[in-house]
């Protein structure tokens, strides 16, 4: 019965708190409209200029399939690459394109020409994107080039083979695709993770904890009270983050809503006993809250929700295992984009019902109650 009268105030707490509530409807429509648009890693409209030292019809051929490219803009061309240089130092151009005095007569008569592509590597990522878009527009350029003159085709043919790519699990190669379970993973991590440690330590500062304590409830039922409440809003910002998925960008998870409320439950009780462990060492809601953030941007960088997993060291990426936040992604997005089952996703189930449990224990033995 106490335990009962327990949930019924943590929850009439939360429905007097004018904020909370409004922060349940309104920040998953923010984040989920602004994060995959902002954090996309597709590089486009990289400006460029030229050196056309050839000034021939194929030339310009060449400049026109990459201005028309979505991901290239043409900003100028130029005599000489000092001029080219110039450009790119007052921040007009991004890359280089020169191209040589014998251009049209090499391609016309071996089928294969040398062009130099000069790269501003100042944001490495950037560059190196540019440059593999623009050496494959050219090498597309080159390959019709001999196509339409009987040069090199069999080469290129691949042996009477027609190669057709197909992109399983994102046709459309929509990096919003991608994002978004992700997002939807950093949203719960945020709040499930930061509401249940903010309610233990209000409960200090305003000395209620006192007469918790010498109330008739166990520190496990304590414990249930302060989660349960938050998982019940966990559930709901889960589906209502759903739901905007698919009015916003068309998102149905592939593997269906049961299994990634499984998984999700899952991860509720990992990290809002995680944080019950912050709040039942913080003595103030800034400790608490400096504490959260903390893991929040450690659990957020190492989990494969910005860059890749595999582009990390070798140390970091060993580090990762103990992020509970990855394990959550990686289900998410398999669940959402590739349609797995649980028994194919076993390795991230089994790991994070450890992690679970390991916390939920972490938490109640943190929680010191007086008798």
């Amino acid at each position: 019965m106490a335990l009962r009268y327990l949930i019924e105030k943590e929850l009439l707490q939360i429905k007097r708190n004018s904020f909370l509530p409004k922060v349940f409807i309104i920040l998953p429509v923010v984040i989920l409209l602004v994060v995959p648009f902002a954090a996309n890693q597709e590089v486009k409209n990289l400006k460029f200029c030229v050196v056309d030292n050839d000034h021939s019809q194929l030339s310009r051929r060449l400049v026109e399939r990459i201005d028309a490219s979505a991901s290239f803009v043409l900003t100028s061309v130029v005599d000489d690459y000092s001029g080219a240089l110039e450009c790119v130092e007052a921040g007009t151009a991004d890359i280089i394109l020169e191209i040589g005095h014998d251009f049209s007569s090499e391609l016309i008569r071996s089928g294969e020409a040398a062009v130099n592509v000069h790269v501003n590597a100042v944001n490495g990522v950037k560059g190196a994107m540019g440059q593999a878009y623009m050496l494959s527009i050219i090498s597309d350029f080159s390959s019709s080039l001999r196509s339409e003159r009987g040069v090199g085709v069999n080469r290129n043919a691949g042996g009477g083979v027609d190669v057709r790519p197909r992109f399983l699990f994102n046709e459309r190669l929509d990096y919003k695709a991608f994002m978004v379970p992700g997002v939807i993973a950093m949203l719960l991590t945020l709040l499930i993770g930061f509401l249940p440690a903010m309610s233990i330590v209000g409960e200090k500062e305003k000395g209620t904890i006192e007469r918790i304590n010498v109330a008739p409830v166990s520190r496990v039922g304590f414990i249930l009270s302060k989660l349960v409440p938050y998982w019940l809003a966990g559930l709901f910002m889960l589906l209502w983050s759903m739901l905007l998925a698919y009015l916003l960008y068309g998102m149905v998870p592939r593997s269906g809503v049961l299994q990634i409320v499984l998984f999700s439950g899952v991860f509720f009780l990992i990290m809002s006993s995680l944080g019950l462990i912050v709040s039942n060492y913080s003595s103030t809601m800034q400790q608490a809250a400096l504490l959260m953030f903390f893991f929040l941007i450690i659990f957020v960088l190492m989990s494969g929700l910005l860059t890749p997993v595999s582009s990390m060291p070798q140390w970091a990426q060993s580090l990762t295992w103990l992020n509970p936040l990855r394990y959550y992604i990686e289900s998410l997005r398999a669940l959402y984009l590739k349609g797995s089952s649980v028994a194919e996703l076993q390795t991230q189930l089994i790991a994070m019902s450890v992690y679970a449990a390991l916390s939920w224990i972490g938490a109640i033995m943190s929680y010191r109650k007086t008798e």
